[in-house]
Parts: C-alpha cells; structure tokens; sequence
C-alpha cells in the first residue's frame, strides 16, 4: 500500500502535470523564443550551436520576464537536480544542463525527464521520505525528502503557469 503522503503527492504531480500537459500539446516551436517584454530572459545561441540561458548569481531588480525558452530550460535544470539528489548522484552543474531547442525537442524532454521522475519516486520507501532533503534546501535538516517532493510539484505548477500565460498572451497579440 502507498503512505498516504506519497499518494497524495503523486496525485498532485499527476494533476499538475495534466494542466501542464494542457500547454505543451499547444505550443508553438515559435512561442518558446516569443519575448514577451524588453527586459526578459531568453536562452540564446552560442558559438557552439548550443543554447545558453540569460542567468544572474545575484537576482536583478526588476526581476526580467522569461521566455518560455528559460522556463522550460529553468524546469529541465531544477527537476535535473532533484533527480540527480534523489538518486544519490552528484547533481549537475546549472551550465550541464542543456536546452534541446524551440519546439518537440524541449516537449519530449521535459516527458523524458517526467518519466524518469515517476521512476525515482516509485523506488521511494516510507524510510526514504523522511530524510533529510539535500535540495534545494542547503544544510537544512528540518526539510525531507517529502518536502522536496511537495516544492518540485509546487515550482512545476508555478512553471507550468507562467508558460500557459505566456503561450496564451502571444496567441492573444497583435496579428492573432
């Protein structure tokens, strides 16, 4: 029998991640570099070929208004980390975590890392959701891993919105 917290946290994984679902089947490859503002973040091209997200150490004031490219790429690079923490694995670096590009390739990515998500919570043990939380919380042993599993569903609801009100702001613009 599942713990009833861990049921209660897939539930609401599950539902945010069908409202977020909602979304990706509805966005345009050009949505994801749409910027929405003059200040924003965005993730651009590199010399490379690869894409590199605007990012501050320090927060700006005002806070810059992302793209869906840097939201997507933001949720990849944060749901990355958690996983990588829940495994047991050093977690990638902010700048390991590459943006596949505009369109399916980030969609089937963020799926991809979805799956993987639902893998690693399966294997939890009632044991496992009372440790303490190495992420996103440092050095903060009050914090479990239930925690951790309650803010990753909160920070993809919050992302999940952001992108929905972003995709339907430029489908409400000029020449729509």
């Amino acid at each position: 029998m599942v713990a009833p917290s861990r049921a209660l946290l897939r539930w609401q994984f599950d539902l945010t991640w069908s409202l977020f679902e909602y979304h990706l089947e509805r966005l345009d490859p050009a949505d994801f570099l749409w910027e929405p503002a003059g200040h924003c973040w965005t993730v651009r091209r590199g010399p490379d070929g690869g894409w590199t997200p605007d990012w501050a150490d320090t927060e700006p004031d005002p806070v810059p208004v992302p793209t869906i490219g840097w939201l997507t790429w933001h949720i990849g690079w944060w749901w990355t980390v958690a996983t990588d923490h829940l495994r047991g694995q050093p977690p990638r670096q902010r700048a390991d975590v590459e943006w596949p590009g505009a369109g399916e390739p980030t969609v089937a990515w963020l799926r991809g890392l979805r799956t993987e998500w639902l893998g690693v919570l399966d294997r939890l043990t009632d044991a496992d959701l009372d440790r303490t939380a190495p992420f996103p919380w440092q050095d903060d042993a009050e914090h479990t891993v239930t925690h951790m599993l309650g803010w990753v569903n909160a920070e993809l609801m919050k992302n999940a919105a952001e992108i929905g009100q972003l995709r339907l702001l430029r489908a409400a613009g000029p020449g729509a």
